[in-house]
Protein backbone atom coordinates (compact mmCIF):
# COMPACT_ATOMS: atom_id res chain seq x y z
CA UNK A 1 0.00 0.00 0.00
CA UNK A 2 2.69 2.19 1.08
CA UNK A 3 4.65 1.29 -2.55
CA UNK A 4 1.48 2.34 -4.42
CA UNK A 5 0.77 5.55 -2.38
CA UNK A 6 4.66 6.77 -3.18
CA UNK A 7 4.41 6.25 -7.25
CA UNK A 8 0.95 7.57 -7.08
CA UNK A 9 2.94 10.95 -5.46
CA UNK A 10 5.60 10.44 -8.07
CA UNK A 11 2.98 10.52 -11.03
CA UNK A 12 1.90 13.96 -10.20
CA UNK A 13 -1.37 15.75 -10.00
CA UNK A 14 -4.10 16.38 -12.30
CA UNK A 15 -2.96 17.62 -15.95
CA UNK A 16 -5.86 20.30 -15.49
CA UNK A 17 -4.25 21.58 -12.49
CA UNK A 18 -1.67 24.28 -12.57
CA UNK A 19 0.68 23.10 -9.34
CA UNK A 20 1.99 19.85 -8.64
CA UNK A 21 0.89 17.64 -5.82
CA UNK A 22 3.28 20.32 -3.21
CA UNK A 23 1.55 22.79 -4.49
CA UNK A 24 4.48 24.42 -6.49
CA UNK A 25 4.17 25.45 -9.97
CA UNK A 26 3.22 22.38 -12.46
CA UNK A 27 7.06 21.55 -14.02
CA UNK A 28 6.33 21.21 -17.51
CA UNK A 29 10.32 19.68 -18.76
CA UNK A 30 11.25 16.08 -20.33
CA UNK A 31 14.18 14.51 -21.49
CA UNK A 32 14.97 16.87 -24.39
CA UNK A 33 15.16 20.14 -21.89
CA UNK A 34 17.22 17.73 -18.99
CA UNK A 35 19.66 16.92 -21.65
CA UNK A 36 20.00 19.82 -22.72
CA UNK A 37 20.91 20.96 -19.58
CA UNK A 38 22.94 18.08 -18.66
CA UNK A 39 25.15 18.35 -22.07
CA UNK A 40 25.54 22.46 -21.31
CA UNK A 41 26.80 21.54 -17.49
CA UNK A 42 29.18 18.89 -18.93
CA UNK A 43 30.38 20.06 -21.98
CA UNK A 44 32.24 23.12 -21.42
CA UNK A 45 35.29 24.76 -23.28
CA UNK A 46 37.61 22.35 -21.40
CA UNK A 47 36.75 19.69 -24.33
CA UNK A 48 39.26 21.46 -26.27
CA UNK A 49 42.06 21.06 -23.33
CA UNK A 50 41.72 17.01 -23.61
CA UNK A 51 44.31 16.85 -26.30
CA UNK A 52 46.83 17.97 -23.58
CA UNK A 53 45.41 15.79 -21.37
CA UNK A 54 45.83 12.84 -23.68
CA UNK A 55 49.22 14.49 -24.38
CA UNK A 56 50.15 13.95 -20.57
CA UNK A 57 48.89 10.48 -20.05
CA UNK A 58 49.98 8.48 -23.72
CA UNK A 59 47.80 7.67 -26.66
CA UNK A 60 47.09 4.65 -24.39
CA UNK A 61 46.01 5.85 -21.50
CA UNK A 62 44.29 9.16 -21.73
CA UNK A 63 41.47 7.36 -23.95
CA UNK A 64 41.38 4.86 -21.41
CA UNK A 65 40.68 7.15 -18.30
CA UNK A 66 38.19 9.09 -20.64
CA UNK A 67 36.16 5.95 -20.71
CA UNK A 68 36.44 4.98 -17.27
CA UNK A 69 35.33 8.38 -15.76
CA UNK A 70 32.25 8.83 -18.00
CA UNK A 71 31.32 5.32 -16.68
CA UNK A 72 31.87 6.21 -13.44
CA UNK A 73 29.94 9.60 -13.81
CA UNK A 74 27.12 7.74 -15.57
CA UNK A 75 26.89 4.96 -13.04
CA UNK A 76 26.59 7.16 -9.88
CA UNK A 77 24.69 9.73 -11.52
CA UNK A 78 21.93 7.24 -12.13
CA UNK A 79 21.99 6.40 -8.12
CA UNK A 80 21.63 9.92 -7.90
CA UNK A 81 18.50 10.36 -9.85
CA UNK A 82 17.43 7.62 -7.38
CA UNK A 83 17.65 9.76 -4.40
CA UNK A 84 15.39 12.76 -5.53
CA UNK A 85 12.39 11.92 -3.88
CA UNK A 86 12.23 11.02 -0.09
CA UNK A 87 10.96 7.39 1.06
CA UNK A 88 7.57 9.02 1.37
CA UNK A 89 7.71 10.04 -2.07
CA UNK A 90 8.10 13.97 -1.33
CA UNK A 91 10.19 15.83 -3.77
CA UNK A 92 13.76 17.12 -2.62
CA UNK A 93 14.32 20.27 -5.11
CA UNK A 94 17.74 20.76 -4.27
CA UNK A 95 20.96 18.37 -4.27
CA UNK A 96 21.48 19.49 -0.70
CA UNK A 97 17.46 18.83 0.38
CA UNK A 98 18.57 15.14 -1.20
CA UNK A 99 21.69 14.83 1.68
CA UNK A 100 19.64 16.32 4.67
CA UNK A 101 16.82 13.88 3.89
CA UNK A 102 18.96 10.81 2.95
CA UNK A 103 21.85 11.26 5.41
CA UNK A 104 21.21 14.24 7.49
CA UNK A 105 23.75 15.97 10.22
CA UNK A 106 27.42 17.01 9.20
CA UNK A 107 27.07 15.77 5.78
CA UNK A 108 24.55 18.09 4.68
CA UNK A 109 26.83 21.03 6.10
CA UNK A 110 29.68 19.37 4.68
CA UNK A 111 27.66 18.70 1.14
CA UNK A 112 26.84 22.73 1.02
CA UNK A 113 29.92 23.92 1.70
CA UNK A 114 31.90 21.61 -1.33
CA UNK A 115 28.54 22.46 -3.80
CA UNK A 116 28.35 26.06 -3.26
CA UNK A 117 32.12 26.71 -3.18
CA UNK A 118 31.96 24.86 -6.30
CA UNK A 119 29.48 26.70 -8.06
CA UNK A 120 30.92 30.45 -7.08
CA UNK A 121 33.96 29.01 -8.42
CA UNK A 122 32.72 28.58 -11.76
CA UNK A 123 30.81 31.57 -12.48
CA UNK A 124 33.95 33.49 -11.70
CA UNK A 125 35.87 30.91 -13.90
CA UNK A 126 33.19 31.14 -17.03
CA UNK A 127 34.17 34.84 -16.38
CA UNK A 128 37.37 34.67 -16.90
CA UNK A 129 37.42 31.77 -20.07
CA UNK A 130 34.76 33.66 -21.94
CA UNK A 131 37.44 36.57 -21.41
CA UNK A 132 40.00 34.15 -22.81
CA UNK A 133 37.90 33.78 -26.14
CA UNK A 134 37.44 36.92 -26.64
CA UNK A 135 40.63 37.87 -26.39
CA UNK A 136 41.30 35.17 -28.81
CA UNK A 137 39.22 36.55 -31.13
CA UNK A 138 40.81 39.89 -31.43
CA UNK A 139 44.34 38.12 -31.41
CA UNK A 140 43.59 35.62 -34.26
CA UNK A 141 41.94 38.98 -36.31
CA UNK A 142 45.22 40.91 -35.25
CA UNK A 143 47.45 37.78 -36.91
CA UNK A 144 45.38 37.08 -40.10
CA UNK A 145 46.23 40.89 -41.21
CA UNK A 146 49.57 42.01 -39.45
CA UNK A 147 51.53 38.26 -38.97
CA UNK A 148 51.95 35.88 -36.59
CA UNK A 149 53.45 36.88 -33.24
CA UNK A 150 52.96 40.86 -33.56
CA UNK A 151 53.51 41.65 -30.33
CA UNK A 152 50.86 44.56 -29.77
CA UNK A 153 47.83 41.41 -30.85
CA UNK A 154 47.05 40.35 -27.23
CA UNK A 155 44.61 42.75 -25.75
CA UNK A 156 44.08 43.05 -21.75
CA UNK A 157 41.52 41.27 -20.98
CA UNK A 158 40.05 43.20 -18.36
CA UNK A 159 37.33 44.77 -20.91
CA UNK A 160 36.49 41.63 -22.05
CA UNK A 161 35.75 40.52 -18.13
CA UNK A 162 33.54 43.74 -17.00
CA UNK A 163 31.59 43.12 -20.75
CA UNK A 164 30.52 39.59 -19.83
CA UNK A 165 29.75 40.63 -16.16
CA UNK A 166 27.16 43.32 -18.24
CA UNK A 167 25.64 40.46 -19.92
CA UNK A 168 24.90 38.34 -16.66
CA UNK A 169 23.56 41.14 -14.55
CA UNK A 170 20.38 41.29 -17.09
CA UNK A 171 20.61 37.16 -17.43
CA UNK A 172 20.49 36.89 -13.50
CA UNK A 173 17.23 38.20 -13.65
CA UNK A 174 15.73 34.68 -15.03
CA UNK A 175 13.58 33.26 -12.10
CA UNK A 176 14.52 30.06 -11.64
CA UNK A 177 16.13 27.19 -13.39
CA UNK A 178 12.43 25.69 -15.18
CA UNK A 179 12.79 29.27 -16.64
CA UNK A 180 16.24 28.40 -18.48
CA UNK A 181 15.32 25.37 -21.14
CA UNK A 182 15.84 27.87 -23.98
CA UNK A 183 19.02 29.43 -22.74
CA UNK A 184 20.14 25.65 -22.22
CA UNK A 185 19.26 24.27 -25.43
CA UNK A 186 20.84 27.23 -27.26
CA UNK A 187 23.91 26.51 -24.94
CA UNK A 188 23.67 22.71 -25.96
CA UNK A 189 23.98 23.52 -29.68
CA UNK A 190 26.91 26.20 -29.16
CA UNK A 191 29.04 23.42 -26.99
CA UNK A 192 27.60 21.30 -30.07
CA UNK A 193 29.52 24.36 -32.66
CA UNK A 194 32.64 24.35 -30.97
CA UNK A 195 33.43 21.20 -30.73
CA UNK A 196 33.04 20.47 -34.00
CA UNK A 197 34.55 22.90 -35.34
CA UNK A 198 37.69 21.87 -33.33
CA UNK A 199 37.22 18.62 -33.98
CA UNK A 200 37.34 19.58 -38.06
CA UNK A 201 40.27 21.78 -37.72
CA UNK A 202 42.08 18.97 -35.86
CA UNK A 203 40.99 16.13 -39.35
CA UNK A 204 42.28 18.62 -41.59
CA UNK A 205 45.45 19.43 -39.61
CA UNK A 206 45.98 15.46 -39.86
CA UNK A 207 45.20 15.19 -43.37
CA UNK A 208 47.72 17.56 -44.11
CA UNK A 209 50.04 15.30 -42.99
CA UNK A 210 52.11 17.63 -40.63
CA UNK A 211 54.68 15.41 -38.81
CA UNK A 212 54.06 15.26 -35.01
CA UNK A 213 55.16 13.12 -32.26
CA UNK A 214 53.30 11.05 -30.75
CA UNK A 215 53.70 8.52 -27.65
CA UNK A 216 52.36 5.67 -26.31
CA UNK A 217 53.21 7.22 -22.45
CA UNK A 218 53.00 10.65 -23.20
CA UNK A 219 55.22 13.62 -23.22
CA UNK A 220 58.65 11.92 -22.86
CA UNK A 221 61.05 13.09 -19.83
CA UNK A 222 63.77 15.21 -21.07
CA UNK A 223 65.64 18.23 -20.72
CA UNK A 224 62.50 20.82 -20.78
CA UNK A 225 60.18 18.21 -18.64
CA UNK A 226 61.88 16.30 -15.35
CA UNK A 227 60.31 13.74 -13.90
CA UNK A 228 58.65 15.74 -11.22
CA UNK A 229 56.90 17.98 -14.39
CA UNK A 230 55.57 14.59 -15.69
CA UNK A 231 54.43 13.69 -12.34
CA UNK A 232 52.57 16.85 -11.73
CA UNK A 233 51.23 17.10 -15.52
CA UNK A 234 49.77 13.56 -15.33
CA UNK A 235 48.12 14.59 -12.27
CA UNK A 236 46.64 17.69 -13.66
CA UNK A 237 45.62 15.51 -16.63
CA UNK A 238 43.94 13.07 -14.54
CA UNK A 239 42.25 16.09 -12.62
CA UNK A 240 41.15 17.35 -16.43
CA UNK A 241 39.54 14.19 -17.67
CA UNK A 242 37.45 13.57 -14.24
CA UNK A 243 36.26 16.95 -13.53
CA UNK A 244 34.57 17.29 -17.47
CA UNK A 245 32.40 15.26 -16.46
CA UNK A 246 31.11 16.73 -13.41
CA UNK A 247 27.79 18.15 -13.19
CA UNK A 248 26.27 15.96 -10.32
CA UNK A 249 26.04 19.03 -8.41
CA UNK A 250 23.06 20.38 -9.78
CA UNK A 251 21.83 16.72 -11.11
CA UNK A 252 18.72 17.05 -8.54
CA UNK A 253 17.87 20.71 -9.28
CA UNK A 254 17.70 19.58 -13.32
CA UNK A 255 15.74 16.94 -11.94
CA UNK A 256 13.39 19.09 -10.44
CA UNK A 257 12.50 20.79 -13.75
CA UNK A 258 11.37 17.14 -15.15
CA UNK A 259 7.50 17.50 -15.16
CA UNK A 260 5.63 14.44 -12.89
CA UNK A 261 4.25 12.23 -15.48
CA UNK A 262 6.43 9.51 -16.83
CA UNK A 263 8.41 9.80 -13.69
CA UNK A 264 10.84 12.03 -13.23
CA UNK A 265 13.33 8.82 -12.23
CA UNK A 266 13.18 7.30 -15.10
CA UNK A 267 13.18 10.14 -17.26
CA UNK A 268 16.36 11.49 -15.83
CA UNK A 269 17.96 8.34 -16.18
CA UNK A 270 17.34 8.75 -19.50
CA UNK A 271 18.60 12.13 -19.67
CA UNK A 272 21.59 11.45 -18.16
CA UNK A 273 22.44 8.46 -20.53
CA UNK A 274 21.89 10.96 -23.37
CA UNK A 275 24.24 13.60 -21.91
CA UNK A 276 26.55 11.45 -20.60
CA UNK A 277 26.77 9.42 -24.01
CA UNK A 278 27.15 12.75 -25.69
CA UNK A 279 29.96 14.00 -24.18
CA UNK A 280 31.36 11.05 -23.74
CA UNK A 281 31.75 11.41 -27.66
CA UNK A 282 32.57 14.76 -28.43
CA UNK A 283 35.27 14.06 -25.69
CA UNK A 284 36.94 11.01 -27.28
CA UNK A 285 36.82 12.49 -30.58
CA UNK A 286 37.96 16.08 -29.70
CA UNK A 287 40.95 14.73 -27.86
CA UNK A 288 42.28 11.93 -30.16
CA UNK A 289 41.86 14.10 -33.14
CA UNK A 290 43.44 17.03 -31.28
CA UNK A 291 46.33 14.69 -29.90
CA UNK A 292 46.80 13.63 -33.40
CA UNK A 293 47.19 16.92 -34.97
CA UNK A 294 49.78 18.43 -32.49
CA UNK A 295 51.13 15.42 -30.64
CA UNK A 296 53.09 15.60 -27.82
CA UNK A 297 52.89 19.72 -28.39
CA UNK A 298 49.30 19.45 -27.94
CA UNK A 299 48.06 23.09 -26.79
CA UNK A 300 46.55 23.40 -23.20
CA UNK A 301 43.10 24.95 -25.61
CA UNK A 302 42.92 24.14 -29.12
CA UNK A 303 41.17 27.64 -30.10
CA UNK A 304 42.26 30.16 -27.29
CA UNK A 305 45.77 29.18 -26.77
CA UNK A 306 48.43 31.15 -28.83
CA UNK A 307 49.62 27.33 -30.24
CA UNK A 308 46.40 26.35 -31.04
CA UNK A 309 44.32 26.74 -34.36
CA UNK A 310 44.15 30.37 -35.72
CA UNK A 311 43.93 30.08 -39.33
CA UNK A 312 41.32 30.28 -41.10
CA UNK A 313 40.80 32.96 -38.74
CA UNK A 314 36.97 33.02 -39.25
CA UNK A 315 36.03 29.85 -38.53
CA UNK A 316 38.11 29.85 -35.09
CA UNK A 317 36.38 33.09 -34.64
CA UNK A 318 32.93 31.21 -34.90
CA UNK A 319 34.34 28.56 -33.04
CA UNK A 320 35.06 31.46 -29.83
CA UNK A 321 31.87 32.94 -30.49
CA UNK A 322 30.25 29.28 -29.97
CA UNK A 323 32.05 29.03 -26.55
CA UNK A 324 31.37 32.39 -25.61
CA UNK A 325 27.47 31.92 -25.99
CA UNK A 326 27.68 28.45 -24.23
CA UNK A 327 29.37 29.68 -21.38
CA UNK A 328 26.78 32.55 -21.21
CA UNK A 329 24.04 30.33 -20.48
CA UNK A 330 26.32 27.58 -18.70
CA UNK A 331 26.83 30.80 -15.94
CA UNK A 332 23.27 30.90 -15.22
CA UNK A 333 23.19 26.66 -14.96
CA UNK A 334 25.36 26.91 -12.39
CA UNK A 335 24.17 30.11 -10.54
CA UNK A 336 20.32 29.53 -10.50
CA UNK A 337 20.65 26.60 -7.63
CA UNK A 338 22.62 29.52 -5.74
CA UNK A 339 20.40 32.00 -6.26
CA UNK A 340 17.80 29.82 -5.01
CA UNK A 341 19.48 28.61 -1.96
CA UNK A 342 19.52 32.53 -0.91
CA UNK A 343 16.26 33.40 -1.77
CA UNK A 344 14.43 30.44 0.11
CA UNK A 345 16.84 31.28 2.95
CA UNK A 346 16.27 35.22 2.73
CA UNK A 347 12.38 34.90 2.26
CA UNK A 348 12.19 32.23 5.58
CA UNK A 349 14.41 34.15 7.75
CA UNK A 350 12.04 37.79 7.05
CA UNK A 351 9.21 36.81 5.94
CA UNK A 352 7.55 39.76 6.86
CA UNK A 353 9.58 41.93 4.78
CA UNK A 354 7.74 43.40 1.59
CA UNK A 355 11.43 43.88 0.00
CA UNK A 356 12.58 40.07 0.25
CA UNK A 357 8.87 38.39 -0.32
CA UNK A 358 7.15 41.40 -2.91
CA UNK A 359 7.00 40.53 -6.73
CA UNK A 360 5.53 42.48 -9.44
CA UNK A 361 4.57 41.20 -12.60
CA UNK A 362 5.88 43.36 -15.57
CA UNK A 363 4.28 43.29 -19.10
CA UNK A 364 7.19 42.52 -22.04
CA UNK A 365 6.21 42.97 -25.55
CA UNK A 366 6.86 40.07 -27.43
CA UNK A 367 8.20 38.57 -24.50
CA UNK A 368 5.07 38.27 -22.48
CA UNK A 369 4.66 38.78 -18.49
CA UNK A 370 7.72 38.70 -16.77
CA UNK A 371 7.67 38.36 -12.87
CA UNK A 372 10.11 41.44 -11.14
CA UNK A 373 11.56 41.18 -7.44
CA UNK A 374 13.17 44.00 -6.24
CA UNK A 375 15.42 41.74 -4.11
CA UNK A 376 16.27 39.42 -6.72
CA UNK A 377 17.36 42.44 -9.06
CA UNK A 378 19.18 43.90 -5.90
CA UNK A 379 21.12 40.54 -4.60
CA UNK A 380 22.00 38.66 -7.89
CA UNK A 381 23.13 41.87 -9.67
CA UNK A 382 25.45 42.20 -6.42
CA UNK A 383 26.46 38.45 -6.91
CA UNK A 384 27.38 39.05 -10.30
CA UNK A 385 29.16 41.82 -9.14
CA UNK A 386 30.81 40.34 -6.73
CA UNK A 387 32.45 37.53 -9.43
CA UNK A 388 33.31 39.68 -11.72
CA UNK A 389 35.08 42.06 -10.12
CA UNK A 390 36.99 38.31 -8.33
CA UNK A 391 38.00 37.13 -12.16
CA UNK A 392 39.74 40.87 -12.52
CA UNK A 393 42.05 40.79 -9.46
CA UNK A 394 42.53 36.99 -10.04
CA UNK A 395 42.65 35.90 -13.84
CA UNK A 396 44.67 32.77 -13.02
CA UNK A 397 41.57 32.27 -11.10
CA UNK A 398 41.26 28.61 -13.07
CA UNK A 399 43.92 27.04 -11.22
CA UNK A 400 42.04 27.76 -8.08
CA UNK A 401 39.09 26.68 -9.72
CA UNK A 402 41.11 23.60 -10.70
CA UNK A 403 41.72 22.92 -6.76
CA UNK A 404 38.15 23.87 -5.92
CA UNK A 405 36.76 21.17 -8.23
CA UNK A 406 39.69 18.19 -7.25
CA UNK A 407 38.30 18.46 -3.75
CA UNK A 408 34.64 18.71 -4.61
CA UNK A 409 34.47 16.13 -7.31
CA UNK A 410 34.98 12.95 -4.87
CA UNK A 411 32.13 14.44 -2.64
CA UNK A 412 29.69 15.69 -5.14
CA UNK A 413 30.18 13.20 -7.66
CA UNK A 414 30.84 9.78 -6.04
CA UNK A 415 30.61 9.86 -2.35
CA UNK A 416 27.41 11.79 -1.79
CA UNK A 417 25.19 9.72 -4.32
CA UNK A 418 27.13 6.68 -3.05
CA UNK A 419 26.31 7.10 0.43
CA UNK A 420 22.53 8.16 -0.49
CA UNK A 421 21.72 5.57 -2.24
CA UNK A 422 23.01 3.19 0.45
CA UNK A 423 20.57 4.54 2.65
CA UNK A 424 17.90 5.23 0.62
CA UNK A 425 18.25 1.13 -0.93
CA UNK A 426 18.75 0.21 2.40
CA UNK A 427 21.86 -2.15 1.30
CA UNK A 428 23.34 -4.24 4.32
CA UNK A 429 26.73 -3.17 5.38
CA UNK A 430 29.50 -5.24 4.45
CA UNK A 431 27.53 -7.01 1.49
CA UNK A 432 28.42 -7.03 -1.66
CA UNK A 433 27.05 -4.35 -3.41
CA UNK A 434 28.03 -2.20 -0.39
CA UNK A 435 31.81 -3.05 -0.17
CA UNK A 436 32.15 -2.66 -4.45
CA UNK A 437 30.65 1.06 -3.96
CA UNK A 438 32.96 1.53 -0.99
CA UNK A 439 35.70 0.20 -3.31
CA UNK A 440 34.99 2.84 -6.16
CA UNK A 441 34.14 5.56 -3.94
CA UNK A 442 37.94 5.20 -2.04
CA UNK A 443 39.57 4.89 -5.94
CA UNK A 444 38.02 7.86 -6.81
CA UNK A 445 39.28 10.17 -3.47
CA UNK A 446 42.64 9.37 -4.05
CA UNK A 447 42.51 10.62 -7.92
CA UNK A 448 40.80 13.51 -6.57
CA UNK A 449 43.65 13.71 -4.10
CA UNK A 450 46.35 13.66 -6.79
CA UNK A 451 44.41 15.93 -8.85
CA UNK A 452 44.30 18.50 -6.04
CA UNK A 453 47.99 18.48 -5.81
CA UNK A 454 48.36 18.91 -8.90
CA UNK A 455 46.04 21.96 -9.39
CA UNK A 456 48.57 22.84 -6.24
CA UNK A 457 51.44 23.52 -8.29
CA UNK A 458 49.49 25.12 -10.98
CA UNK A 459 48.11 27.69 -8.26
CA UNK A 460 51.56 28.39 -7.35
CA UNK A 461 53.23 28.53 -10.55
CA UNK A 462 49.87 31.33 -11.20
CA UNK A 463 50.67 33.13 -8.00
CA UNK A 464 54.67 33.24 -8.98
CA UNK A 465 53.82 35.77 -12.20
CA UNK A 466 50.55 37.19 -10.41
CA UNK A 467 49.76 41.00 -11.87
CA UNK A 468 46.70 42.17 -10.75
CA UNK A 469 44.10 43.81 -12.83
CA UNK A 470 45.79 42.40 -16.37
Amino acid sequence: MQRNLSLAVEEGGSDDSKYDEDGHIKRTGNVFTASAHIITSIIGSGVLSLAWAIAQLGSVAGPVAMVAFAVITLYTSLLLADCYRSPDGKRNYTYMDAVRTHLGGMKFKLCGLAQYATLIGLSIGYAITTALSLQAIARTNCYHFHGRGTANCIPSKRNFILMFGAVQVLLSQIPNFHQLSFLSIVAAIMSFGYSSIGLGLSAAQIASGVEVKLSATGVPVGANHSIKDKMFSTFSALGNIALAFAFSFVLIEIQDTLRSSPRERRAMKQATSVGILVASVFYLLCGILGYLAFGNHAPGNLLTDDHGFYEPFWVVDLANVCIIVHLVGAYQVFSQPFFALVESWSRTKWMGSQFITQEHTVHIPFAGDWRFSPFRLAWRTAYVVFTTVVALIFPFFNAILGLLGSIAFWPLTIYFPIEMYISQAKIPRLSFTWIWLQILSLSCFVVSVIAAVGSVRDLIDSVMHFKPFE
